[in-house]
């Protein structure tokens, strides 16, 4: 499955799809490729991650600007190199260390066998320049995940600097104030509270030829209310928990 084929497959399916955020990260260390590989065995459909650049200009899957809370280490990420960062161990939810290393995009594309779409969230403003806009296209198309890959952020200009290197790459935005579909972008992520205002969002955007998927990790309490709209793709940081309501509320 691909981001084009998204909306066909989620009428297949008769559900939407559960998209893994940051990995199975209440049961281990988020953005580990351990996170990733148990999200999956416990039945996601995609997994979702974060974008960033070591000094050296690697890209690697992290969320935050800083070490502190994930790891054992200090500083910013990007005054560190990969083989700064692999020495450092990473924390799961209870705080434990863990030898669990922090991995690059490209460990995860090969630990996936190339076939799981990615939800790829471009954290670094360095996306904005064109040599680590094709860093990240060279990645993806080496690792034959190109189509299967769909690049968002709450800063629409990064994924559109990344588009204007490879047009043909499926792009998508986050929003925390707009309640109205936004146009050309193939995925739309509003953050919940936003469809609640706009109950037609999800048709708005069905109409625009776009895929919804809420900005909302912890979506279980508004499952019933999503499916009713039809959205086509919801985030989960319980990937088991919420398939297991969707199964449930769509009788399968």
């Amino acid at each position: 499955m691909d981001w084009d084929t998204f909306r066909t497959e989620r009428q297949r399916a008769g559900r939407p799809f559960v998209v893994a955020h940051r990995g199975a990260r209440l049961v281990e260390a988020e953005n580990t490729l351990r996170a990733f590989l148990l999200a999956l065995a416990q039945g996601a459909d995609a997994l979702e991650t974060d974008l960033r650049f070591t000094a050296d200009d690697q890209l690697i899957l992290f969320h935050d600007p800083t070490l502190e809370r994930m790891t054992e280490g200090s500083g910013l990420v990007r005054d560190h190199t990969l083989a700064d960062l692999r020495g450092l161990r990473t924390r799961r939810p209870d705080g434990v260390l863990v030898p669990d290393r922090i991995p690059t995009l490209a460990e995860l594309i090969a630990a996936t066998g190339s076939q799981t779409p990615l939800l790829l969230e471009l954290k670094d403003p360095l996306f904005l320049q064109e040599k680590y806009a094709r860093i990240l296209v060279d990645t993806l198309e080496t690792g034959g995940v190109l189509r299967r890959s769909a690049l968002v952020s709450f800063h629409l200009e990064h994924v559109l600097a990344v588009k204007a290197v490879r047009p043909d790459i499926p792009i998508g935005h986050i929003t925390l104030k707009n309640p109205w579909p936004r146009r050309g972008a193939q995925l739309l992520g509003p953050l919940w509270p936003l469809m609640y205002l706009n109950p037609t969002y999800t048709a708005y955007a069905h109409r625009m030829g776009s895929i919804v998927a809420p900005l909302d990790p912890t979506p279980e309490t508004r499952l019933p209310r999503y499916m009713a709209w039809g959205v086509d793709a919801v985030l989960a940081d319980d990937p088991a928990g919420v398939l297991a309501i969707i199964q449930r509320l769509a009788g399968k």
